[in-house]
């Protein structure tokens, strides 16, 4: 979590080195995963690891209790799910209503949880700055209510509710759509093409597969576009609070999230700032320099 957040608000503690991409041209890389979690080791001991994880934890068990106590108030069960012998405007009637439904669920618990996700990513980047601003939860409470009020808990939540938004709705009529119009019920899984009045207890097998794996290929996809949304919040809510990664020059103070977004699409292109601290594992173990790259100097 750390190494991420470090990362995402663009603080680069150690210089890159040099190395050779795949057609053997000199490159600048990014230390890794591993070379970060030996750094934060070595600076802050092995509990810097976990700065920020209590709230975090706290933060995803007040969501998952959120969602289950929306689904008892209301119950899912008069949602139909979505078959196969539904034609076309049928399921897609079926696919909106689950989807407003899981909407619903998602925006309550993140408006819920959001103030701990804002105590967490303080605390967490409190090691910018070696700074103890920010410790126990009651504490972080107190002190955010001071200086911000109420408002100071729920920076950043407009664009984190932006991005759960349009993955929901992306997800779900993508998957959809591509089962709706791109696999085709009529292939079989038979050895030798059988038809399906030849063998009917494998009818549609080949389908079925297909259409179990195409939500989740399509969550990944879309995670990769809603991910700008995720960057800015977490960036909105350490931002001129106090905290020398949140303020310059390790970061303009932003006047809205709508200023931190334009900020960061006009910095070395949309692949050099965007996707900056990616979890995906060729973000973590290979990063290499972006044009606009700058680097601490300690």
């Amino acid at each position: 979590l750390l190494y991420l957040f470090i990362l995402k608000v663009g603080h680069e503690p150690m210089p890159p080195t040099i190395g050779t991409n795949v057609l053997g041209r000199k490159v600048l890389y990014l230390p890794s995963f591993f070379t970060y979690a030996k750094y934060i080791v070595q600076v802050d001991g092995k509990i810097g690891l976990f700065r920020g994880l209590s709230p975090r934890l706290m933060s995803n068990a007040l969501s998952t209790v959120t969602r289950g106590s929306m689904k008892k108030v209301f119950p899912p069960d008069e949602i139909e799910q979505v078959s196969n012998k539904d034609d076309m405007k049928t399921s897609l009637k079926k696919v909106v209503k689950e989807t407003s439904y899981e909407m619903m669920m998602q925006c309550v618990s993140r408006m819920l949880a959001h103030p701990l996700h804002v105590i967490s990513m303080r605390c967490m980047v409190q090691f910018v700055g070696r700074e103890a601003k920010y410790s126990g939860v009651l504490s972080s409470i107190g002190k955010i209510f001071k200086e911000e009020g109420l408002l100071g808990f729920f920076v950043g939540l407009i664009p984190h509710l932006l991005g759960d938004v349009v993955f929901l709705w992306g997800c779900n009529l993508l998957a959809h759509f591509i089962n709706a119009y791109l696999v085709d019920d009529s292939v079989s899984d038979t050895p030798g093409g059988l038809g399906n009045d030849q063998n009917p207890g494998s009818q549609f097998s080949q389908a079925l597969a297909i259409r179990s794996y195409t939500k989740f290929v399509m969550g990944i996809a879309v995670s990769m576009l809603t991910y700008p949304f995720l960057l800015v919040g977490d960036l909105m809510a350490v931002n001129n609070c106090g905290l020398q990664a949140g303020l310059p020059p390790y970061s303009p103070v932003f006047k809205s999230w709508i200023h931190c977004w334009k900020y960061l699409s006009v910095q070395s292109g949309l692949l050099g700032q965007w996707f900056r601290a990616s979890s995906s594992v060729l973000q973590l173990l290979f990063r290499r320099v972006s044009s606009g790259s700058c680097f601490a100097l300690e």
